[in-house]
C-alpha cells in the first residue's frame, strides 16, 4: 500500500545523557503519527557513558537507527544523521528533550497550514515538578518569553528563534544549504538557520509542537555558553555574510535595562573588575534565591549572562578590530 504521508526522520544528537536519552526514545516512539510514516536517528557523539551499549542491544517498537562517531560536536552528529535519514522532512530532538505525544503530528501541521516550505520552531518547555538550576530557570523563563511574543504577534519568527532542541526542516533545504558548519559547537543551529533564510526559507512557531526541556547545565558552562554566543554573532556577521546582526544587536543593546548597560560599560576592558562583578552578581542572586525575591534573582543572572556576552562580542570585535558600539 502506497504510504501518503510524508516521510519524517526524526534527528537526536546525544552526548552522555543516557538516563534522559532513554525518556526521549520512549517518546519519540509513542507518538500518535502512524509509525510507518517516521524513522528516529540517534547518534552517539563518542559517548563514554554506556550509551553505544544500550543502542546496541536496544530493541524498538518504531523503526530506530543509530550511529555513532568520535566525538566532534552536535553539529557534525547531526550532519551525520541527515546523510544516513531517509525521511524528506528532518525534525531535530535534543537528547534532554522529552516530546509531547502530539509533536511530530503539530510539526506537519504547521507545514500544512502555510502551504509552503518552512522551518518550524516548536517550545521547549520546562517540565512539572523537574528542580532546575536558578541560572537554567532564568534561560527557560527567557524562552518564555520569546515564546509569549511569538504568539502575540509581536515579534515574528524568524532565523535567530531557530534551536535544534525542537525544531523540523525539509532535508533537501538542509543538503541546499550544505548543513550544519562543524566548526561551531555553539549556535550552529542559528548558523545554519542563517544561511536557510538567505535561501529564502521562511520560519513558523508551533506552540502546540510541545517538547518538555530537562535541562541541566553548570553555573560556569552557562556563563562560557553567554561568552560564546556573544562571539559567534561577531563572526556570523562578520564572516558569514549577516551584515545586519551587529546593527540589530546595537539596537538591542540601547533598549537593554540602564543598569545592565551601565554595568557593561564600567567593566569593559577591566578583567579583575568582570571576574569581582561576577562573583558579586552570583552572590546576589543565590541570596535573592534563598529570600525568593525573584525579581532581583532575575535581573543578578539578566546581568552575569549579559556581562559575558557582550564581552565575548567585544573580544570578537577586537581579534580584527571590528568598530564596536561598546567602546
Amino acid at each position: 500500500m502506497q504510504i501518503s504521508t510524508p516521510q519524517i526522520s526524526v534527528v537526536v544528537p546525544t552526548y552522555n545523557r543516557l538516563g534522559r536519552l532513554q525518556h526521549v526514545i520512549s517518546a519519540l516512539e509513542r507518538q500518535q503519527y502512524p509509525a510507518e510514516c517516521y524513522e528516529i536517528i540517534v547518534v552517539s557523539d563518542g559517548s563514554s557513558d554506556g550509551t553505544d551499549d544500550y543502542l546496541k542491544a536496544y530493541r524498538s517498537e518504531r523503526n530506530l537507527r543509530w550511529f555513532t562517531q568520535a566525538n566532534s560536536g552536535p553539529a557534525a552528529a547531526r550532519n551525520l544523521a541527515i546523510a544516513k535519514a531517509e525521511g524528506e522532512l528532518i525534525v531535530f530532538v535534543d537528547d534532554d528533550v522529552v516530546a509531547d505525544p502530539m509533536l511530530l503530528a503539530a510539526h506537519m501541521r504547521a507545514r500544512s497550514e502555510v502551504e509552503r516550505d518552512v522551518a518550524v520552531i516548536g517550545p521547549l518547555l520546562s517540565p512539572d515538578g523537574f528542580v532546575m538550576s536558578p541560572w537554567v530557570r532564568w534561560e527557560q523563563e527567557m524562552l518564555m518569553k520569546q515564546y509569549r511574543a511569538l504568539q502575540g504577534g509581536v515579534w515574528q519568527a524568524s532565523a535567530r528563534q531557530f534551536y535544534t532542541g525542537n525544531a523540523s526542516v525539509p532535508r533537501a533545504r538542509i543538503l541546499a544549504a550544505g548543513g550544519f558548519d562543524e566548526k561551531f559547537r555553539r549556535a550552529e543551529d542559528v548558523e545554519l538557520a542563517y544561511r536557510l533564510a538567505d535561501r529564502g526559507l521562511d520560519f513558523v512557531f508551533a506552540m502546540d509542537a510541545v517538547g518538555m526541556h530537562f535541562a541541566e547545565r553548570s553555573f560556569t558552562s552557562w556563563l562560557n555558553a553567554a561568552y560564546t554566543y556573544g562571539g559567534n554573532d561577531v563572526i556570523f556577521a562578520r564572516d558569514r555574510n549577516q551584515k545586519w546582526l551587529l546593527s540589530a544587536i546595537e539596537n538591542e543593546f540601547h533598549e537593554r535595562h540602564v543598569l545592565i548597560r551601565s554595568l557593561v560599560g564600567v567593566c569593559k576592558g577591566r578583567p579583575q573588575l568582570t571576574s569581582l562583578t561576577t562573583s558579586a552578581l552570583k552572590l546576589a542572586a543565590n541570596a535573592a534565591g534563598m529570600l525568593r525575591v525573584e525579581r532581583l534573582e532575575e535581573i543578578a543572572y539578566s546581568g552575569l549572562f549579559n556581562l559575558q556576552y557582550y564581552r565575548g562580542l567585544r573580544d570578537e570585535m577586537a581579534k580584527t578590530q571590528t568598530p564596536s558600539f561598546l567602546g
